[in-house]
């Protein structure tokens, strides 16, 4: 009697199991007990009759799910608009139309693994192994087309003499007491060693059988088609186009990203242009790196056109710091830059644009430097 885990009872019909769970509850049971129902598929009201309270999985798949859909639009946002921003079809880095797919991929995710382990770990716990029911005779009809009542003990005291009487007046056609599981450890150390020896057989017998078969068929290869699939290297000749190159041309027009072509032709075209950084300290230090690397060995240090290089250059580079320079506006030695002059080469493909514009600030240092008034003085 103390080693009975259950008794049940099997029904023909859905209703007959509803009907019979407010009787079984009605009657005296002889010691602290409950009822859980066994179905081949799920029947309405059946967790209401058996006064199990509603589940929160809904609830928390879809909490989970929100914060599957924000993380994700959060993650991409840092992503593609402030750590490494990408302008994508001319569209703003911000645009989160982009991030949808994304989104609802984190969404199911998140939801699925909630809605797994949610039910595993925190409402059903993890299943008992050798549950008794999976044992009993009457797991083959409840895995078809009949319905299962059972009566479980729960502690001492419980009578399966009255759970059988109760089951019987409320219509059961069949009646089997379930004998209570061993409540032994699981995880024991012979149990360990028996599945680690399996794992490593199972290594053994596949490591044996590819072993085998690459020897038995050394020339077949898995996806070949996906190993030699038609491509270009670099420097390849083609016999697809005319001119029997392989490497392409850009199409006529097509601009690198960063280095649209400048809104005019010449330097004093862009006289009209402004300075859009601020005279700060951090910009004129990038001037002035950019200067001493690219300016300094044609123009000078202090920009007053003397050159590091020898006699053998030839040209001379203008002075900076003179009055007819001195005279430029900021648009205009931008202009130079990016067009250059005489024999100065443009710098348009080497400096981006606010590089540019923080050796313009640094040009007007020197010019300053070397021209200070009576008034710059401390």
């Amino acid at each position: 009697m103390a080693e009975t885990f259950a008794v049940l009872g099997l029904f023909d019909h859905a209703d007959a199991l509803l009907a019979a769970i407010g009787k079984v509850k009605s009657q005296d049971l002889g010691g602290p007990a409950r009822l859980e129902a066994y179905t081949p598929y799920p029947v309405h009201g059946l967790d209401r009759a058996l006064g199990l309270r509603r589940s929160p999985l809904a609830g928390m798949v879809m909490v989970m799910g929100i914060l599957g859909a924000l993380f994700a639009m959060v993650m991409q946002y840092w992503m593609s608009a402030v750590d490494y921003p990408i302008v994508t079809g001319g569209k703003d880095p911000t645009s989160w139309q982009a991030f949808i797919p994304i989104m609802f991929e984190l969404m199911v995710l998140f939801a699925t693994f909630t809605a797994g382990l949610g039910m595993l770990l925190l409402l059903n716990r993890l299943p008992l192994f050798g549950h008794p029911v999976l044992g009993s005779r009457a797991i083959r009809s409840i895995t078809r087309d009949r319905f299962a009542l059972a009566v479980e003990a729960e502690g001492s005291g419980f009578d399966p003499r009255a759970a059988q009487a109760a089951l019987e007046a409320a219509g059961a056609r069949e009646i089997e007491w379930l004998p209570a599981p061993d409540t032994g450890p699981f995880l024991t150390a012979v149990t360990i060693q028996r599945s680690l020896a399996g794992i490593a057989a199972a290594c053994v017998v596949a490591g044996v059988l590819t072993w085998g078969g690459v020897k038995l068929m050394p020339v077949l290869r898995p996806m070949v088609h996906m190993e030699d699939q038609p491509r270009l290297s670099a420097q390849q000749p083609s016999r697809f186009f005319p001119d029997g190159s392989g490497m392409r041309m850009p199409v006529p027009g097509t601009v690198a990203r960063g280095y649209l072509p400048p809104p005019f032709k010449t330097p004093e075209q862009a006289a009209g242009l402004v300075n859009p950084l601020p005279r700060t300290r951090e910009v004129l230090d990038r001037g002035r790196a950019e200067y001493q690397v690219r300016c300094a060995v044609c123009h000078g240090a202090l920009g007053d056109g003397t050159p590091t290089l020898t006699a053998a250059y030839g040209a001379k580079p203008a002075n900076l710091v003179a009055p007819n320079i001195r005279a430029y506006a900021d648009g205009q030695i931008y202009g130079t830059i990016v067009l250059g002059k005489n024999a100065m080469p443009a710098y348009a493909a080497d400096l981006p644009e606010d590089a540019r514009w923080a050796v313009v600030h640094y040009v007007r240092a020197l010019q300053r430097a070397q021209n200070a008034k009576d008034e710059d003085l401390p």
